[in-house]
């Protein structure tokens, strides 16, 4: 029997006094008298890594998350020392270290508190496994909101929530539903109009608590590793996000066909019921750029093969339809079948890569081909064979995408749904157990995906979607939210889970319209494409148990409502592809909640529906049924009614109504929005024109427009164009400034110049400093036909003397 307590059970653990301090360039140490180091690393002015062991060395040094590509640096940075603390300041931050017993509070350089220690770092050491679990807890202030998290089914302010991170398969999962199938261990708290992040960068299953167990203190904690965080100090949510963004890693710039309209069901076979639908897309003249093929294109769900009977010549097939505008995406999943004929399986045997237990045998489950091993994703050696397996996909067959399913990694049949925690793991040479790397399994796999589909894709851009991912995978991958269900309450859920993935550095997702499981009512698929079409993937996706969910399965009216909308989104792809231009190149989230649009009005902060499709189209989807309009927050500035064209002030929350064919879509006063020409498909006509929609207010206004090929990587060595249009209005006049940049040059020649709420009649056109005739350039009623390469347009009033 145990009688000694201690040895029993320790209970929490706490630093205590600070012994000694040193300093190594960019980094401080504090170690206490129980072998706790706190390091404290300056990145930037800005962002503060914190990083503690208990055992008085650190272990290696590694983070899959971290993109190290990116250059940090610092302004400035001291270290003071005072009677009970230690002083380390930045030109944005001062953070206090307690020599008591190692306890953080982080100001601004008013002396305005950001964030502080509660109890701080502690931990509590783990006997069943080893190591320790490890905890900190930080003052929750009064007001206090919290944002961010990734995939989370839940209101976008998380105040009050409890939420957890552990990679999961949750088919048909339900608002509130904890763990869901991605990892962000991201969040922005806000308080006193003062935002700031921090990222726990730890790969073992994660809680946070935002103010749930105790309403004044948040806590986040995990079952092994490292405390290891970073902090970011606004004061702007918009700060936070980008960087946060740049830390983890921002995309390559996608093909611009990825940006369109897809179609998906689990799943489309034959190639006859293939071709039937393709062709009916054509036919309707519903554009449409992608169909993918699930895992019944499969012989017997076997990984980089073709079932012969429904796909003879899978060749010729994805030719016709990149023929006809379609771009062909399969599925791959994790799950190798155990089968000695099988040549994937063979290769990976022979070179044993496949997950291992921890007394030696290989790791086996079951998923769709029966029983599976499973490539350990965390062996650069394994990510660079199975980058090599898909030559024949895409460079001999000529697919353009895959889709990374099942990669939580999920296995049926078994309790957790996962791998025994036993598994063992390479992790990049710093072996562990499936408790560490199993966050992060579905990231490695489409990290390896993106690897092989790029080099046998080259010229062209690769395009990758996974289901799971943790911090980082948008290096590689877009993403879309899993398994969701046919119910306007799942409507809900996608819009908050867009929202709060484009804050949390993973702009490219979206969800599955319609609904996944179940199956959805005309009127709410038509309500879903009318939020789909503005998230940065769409994509319709059902499980086909339940019938059919094309946009022709439901009536006429949803048939035009889905073309109404799709074209729409066709319309606006240089308007999104500009947004991901920003994304990728300054790391700006293409959709913006309200409270990151405006976080000084108090109105946003609970705010859920609304939201920025870049930075000057404003949505608000119909999430009811039989709703003739609905109550909105149309945040503060003068916007536009999109459908009417009427100018409205903001600040205020106002009844829009809307027909069954529309919703509440407002513009910025001041934009310029670039439109093209409708197409079926990207790259289907070569533009004469462009229309430049412009939006008048007495003021000034910046918008911009991106281009380039629209795939292939050219715009890396600067055939781009980049323009910065500069909208000044006056009461009688409008003066619009372009600056380009870059070497690329446009098919097209002109801009179709139109004007809304333009308060005058135009009387005189400039171009560069010269009057034109008014019959060369005036097409229509507020409407000019005008040379792209103009430096300055000027337009003035009738009478109106200069």
């Amino acid at each position: 029997m145990i009688t000694n307590t201690e040895l029993e059970y320790k209970g929490d653990q706490y630093p205590s006094a600070v012994l000694e301090v040193k300093q190594e360039a960019d980094s401080i140490f504090f170690s206490t008298g129980n072998n706790v180091i706190l390091k404290v690393t300056v990145l930037r002015d800005s962002l503060l890594r914190f990083r503690y062991t208990t055992k008085g060395y650190f272990s290696n040094d590694f983070s899959y998350a971290i993109d190290k590509t990116q250059s940090h640096g610092y302004n400035f940075l001291e270290l003071t020392e005072g009677a009970d603390v230690y002083q380390i300041k930045t030109n944005k931050v001062v953070c206090m270290i307690r020599k008591a017993d190692l306890r953080v509070a982080i100001f601004d350089l008013n002396g305005n508190i950001i964030l502080e220690d509660e109890s701080g770092f502690h931990w509590e050491e783990n006997y069943h496994f080893g190591g320790n679990i490890v905890k900190m807890s930080k003052i929750s202030h009064e007001g206090e909101s919290y944002y961010g998290m990734g995939d989370k089914a839940s209101h976008s302010n998380l105040k009050g929530k409890r939420v957890e991170n552990w990679a999961m398969d949750q088919y048909a999962f339900h608002k509130d539903q904890e763990p869901l199938y991605k990892v962000v261990p991201f969040y922005i708290g806000l308080h006193n109009k003062k935002a700031y992040g921090i990222f726990f960068d730890n790969t073992f299953r994660t809680c946070f608590d935002f103010a749930h167990e105790r309403r004044n203190v948040t806590s986040f904690w995990a079952e092994g590793g490292e405390m290891n965080y970073y902090f970011i100090y606004g004061p702007d949510m918009a700060d936070v996000v980008t960087t946060y963004t740049h830390l983890t890693g921002k995309p390559e710039m996608p093909p611009m066909w990825t940006l369109g309209y897809h179609q998906c069901k689990w799943s489309y076979y034959p190639e006859s019921k293939v071709k039937e639908i393709t062709s009916k897309f054509r036919e309707l003249r519903i554009p449409c750029d992608g169909i993918y093929l699930d895992i019944d294109y499969m012989e017997g769900f076997r990984c980089f093969t073709w079932n012969k009977e429904y796909f003879p010549d899978p060749k010729r097939m994805v030719a016709e339809l990149a023929e006809d505008g379609f771009k062909t995406v399969v599925i791959i999943d994790p799950g190798i079948k155990i089968d000695p004929n099988y040549w994937v399986y063979k290769e990976a045997l022979d070179k044993d890569y496949f997950c291992k237990r921890a007394d030696g045998p290989y790791m086996k489950g079951k998923v769709w081909p029966g029983e599976c091993n499973f490539p350990d994703y965390t062996n650069p050696e394994v990510r660079e064979w199975w980058a090599g397996l898909f030559k024949e996909l895409i460079a001999e067959i000529g697919v353009k995408g895959v889709w990374n399913d099942m990669n939580e990694p999920a296995v049926m049949e078994v309790p957790g749904k996962t791998f025994p925690m036993d598994v063992r793991h390479d992790y990049d040479g710093n072996p562990c157990s499936h408790r560490k790397a199993h966050n992060i399994y579905g990231t490695q796999m489409a990290r390896a995906t993106y690897e092989g589909v790029k080099r046998f894709a080259y010229p062209k851009r690769p395009f990758i979607i996974t289901r799971s991912a943790y911090s980082g995978a948008q290096r590689y991958t877009s993403s879309w939210t899993g398994d969701n269900v046919a119910s306007w309450e799942h409507l809900w859920i996608a819009n908050i889970q867009m929202q709060r993935m484009s804050i949390s550095g993973m702009g490219f997702t979206g969800s599955d319209i319609g609904g996944f499981a179940e199956q959805p009512s005309g009127e709410l698929y038509a309500r879903w494409i009318q939020l789909g079409v503005f998230h940065p993937f769409c994509r319709t996706h059902s499980s086909g148990d339940h019938g059919e969910q094309e946009p022709w399965s439901f009536d006429s009216e949803v048939v035009d409502i889905t073309r109404k909308f799709v074209e729409l989104r066709y319309k606006l792809l240089p308007y999104l592809y500009t947004m991901f231009w920003d994304y990728v190149n300054d790391g700006v989230p293409m959709l913006k909640p309200l409270v990151y649009f405006d976080q000084e009005d108090i109105q946003t902060h609970y705010r859920t529906d609304e939201f920025l499709f870049g930075n000057q189209i404003l949505v608000c989807p119909i999430l009811e049924p039989n709703a003739q309009g609905r109550r909105m927050y149309l945040p503060r500035g003068n916007w536009y009614n999109y459908w009417t064209n009427e100018w409205i002030c903001g600040g205020k929350e106002l009844w829009v109504s809307t027909a069954y064919n529309e919703i509440p879509i407002f513009i910025k006063e001041g934009a310029i929005i670039p439109n093209y020409p409708i197409q079926q498909y990207v790259g289907e006509k070569k533009f004469e024109e462009i229309s430049l929609e412009v939006y008048y207010k007495e003021g000034k206004e910046k918008s911009t427009l991106y281009e380039d090929a629209q795939d292939g990587y050219d715009y890396n060595k600067g055939r781009y164009s980049h323009s910065t249009f500069s909208f000044r209005g006056k009461e009688k006049e409008v003066t619009i400034l372009q600056h380009k940049e870059g070497k690329f040059v446009t098919d097209y020649n002109k801009y179709r110049v139109r004007f809304y709420g333009l308060p005058f009649e135009i009387g005189k056109v400039q171009i560069d400093n010269e009057e034109v005739n008014l019959k060369d350039v005036l097409v229509g009623k507020n409407e000019l036909l005008v040379d792209k390469d103009f430096t300055e347009l000027h337009i003035a009033a009738k009478g109106l003397k200069k």
